[in-house]
């Protein structure tokens, strides 16, 4: 079972093994009397899955860890995920015919085939590091992203992502030679790779290619426009480098909504000025306008779709209302939520704090003299201070009587007294 889980690899979130399947028949038990000898088998946690034949002599269900049959000899370790009539609903979803399918599930894995699957998986990493090196020595346009390597460690299998076309005939006898196992190359795209590699996107889940999505379609910028979204590319942009799989979700919606309104009306006109559209806000069933009463002045306003198509025939006719003026209904509703939101969280009002004037300095303004440590600065002269006796507490200490003596010391010789 996977390690790092509570529920022993069968949580929900699917955070232990990608793709995760739930075969609900096989939950029930019940015997089937014409049971279906295929089997769904995933490897590397869900990373690739192909459908394999049950043999004779194979006793195994869904979640065991089965022995199959890769040809040459050799033989791979991988999780059953389905079996039984659900494996033929997904062979005909994936347009998989059984034909094709010309290896078998041997038997149940025992302890020491299991062993042998992590010490193959030990090696990916290492190998897909020096893999890169390899690579990037034979200055090749390609990335690789994945290594997988089969349980007996006759073959290693790399998955790589290219612009176009890669000469990798050198790069294979290289591989071959550091590796010590057969080779082969697999081009897959930039989806493809994140899928595999696996990631959290940016609404905190984790990437729906890697947990459930099997079948990626195109996505371009025109979704994002129905949907009114911004044409940010980097909010827009999935850690696959393209469009985000997530903005077809509901694009149907937003069409057959969008049916339900007047087509072009970009722009109305009234005698007054010209409205812009904004947006068609499907939610509260109206239209944005930038109207422009005033030169200089705009004002965005609500329209309900029976107005503006009413403004539409008018124009048409080479007919001007007097003026364009907004739908109270979605004026009202805007209000109300505007309100409802404020008694939701609360209005707080803070008290009015007069501000106290800064009072500006005066650069011409003389600075006082400065006593440090009983050290009194007069004219670059230091005088002492004498300490005051308790008898002496009575007059205070004056630097400066202002007519130029100082009442501490004595006078000198020429100064009267």
């Amino acid at each position: 079972m996977p390690s790092g889980c509570g529920n022993k690899g069968h949580c929900s979130s699917g955070g232990c093994n990608r793709m995760n399947t739930y075969d609900w028949i096989t939950v029930l038990d019940l015997e089937d009397p014409v049971e279906y000898r295929f089997a769904e088998v995933s490897f590397k946690s869900g990373a690739r899955k192909t459908f394999y034949k049950i043999s004779e002599h194979a006793h195994v269900t869904t979640g065991d860890l089965a022995v199959v049959d890769t040809g040459y000899g050799g033989f791979d370790v991988g999780r059953i995920s389905l079996m039984g009539d659900l494996v033929k609903l997904q062979m005909r979803k994936k347009n998989f015919h059984q034909d094709r399918i010309t290896f078998e599930i041997l038997r149940k894995a025992n302890q020491r085939d299991i062993e042998r699957m992590e010490e193959s998986r030990a090696l990916e990493q290492p190998a897909l590091v020096k893999a890169r090196v390899i690579a990037r020595s034979l200055k090749l346009d390609m990335k690789i992203g994945d290594v997988e390597f089969q349980t007996d460690q006759k073959k290693a299998t790399f998955y790589y992502t290219a612009d176009g076309r890669v000469d990798f005939r050198e790069l294979v006898k290289l591989y071959a030679k550091e590796f010590k196992t057969k080779i082969e190359m697999w081009q897959i795209g930039a989806r493809q790779e994140s899928a595999r590699i696996g990631g959290i996107g940016s609404c905190g889940r984790e990437l729906c290619c890697s947990t459930w999505l099997s079948d990626f379609k195109s996505v371009n910028t025109n979704a994002a426009r129905y949907q009114n979204l911004a044409i940010n590319q980097s909010k827009l942009t999935g850690q696959c480098g393209r469009l985000k799989c997530c903005l077809n979700y509901e694009l149907d919606l937003y069409v057959d909504e969008l049916d339900k309104y007047p087509s072009d009306v970009d722009e109305l006109f009234s005698k007054k000025g010209k409205a812009t559209l904004v947006k068609v806000d499907i939610f509260r069933g109206v239209l944005y306008y930038a109207y422009e009463p005033e030169k200089g002045r705009s004002l965005v306003m609500p329209l309900l779709p029976d107005y503006v198509r009413h403004i539409k025939s008018l124009n048409d006719r080479k007919e001007y209302p007097e003026d364009i003026i907004a739908a109270e209904e979605a004026v009202e509703t805007n209000k109300n939520e505007e309100s409802e939101f404020v008694d939701v969280t609360g209005e707080i009002e803070l008290p009015d704090q007069k501000r106290r004037k800064k009072k500006k300095k005066n650069k011409f303004r003389k600075k006082p003299e400065e006593t440090l440590g009983g050290e009194q600065k007069m004219g670059g002269q230091k005088n002492l201070q004498e300490p005051r006796s308790p008898e002496n507490k009575q007059r205070p200490f004056r630097p400066n009587d202002g007519k130029g003596k100082n009442p501490n010391h004595p006078p000198k010789k020429n100064e009267p007294k």
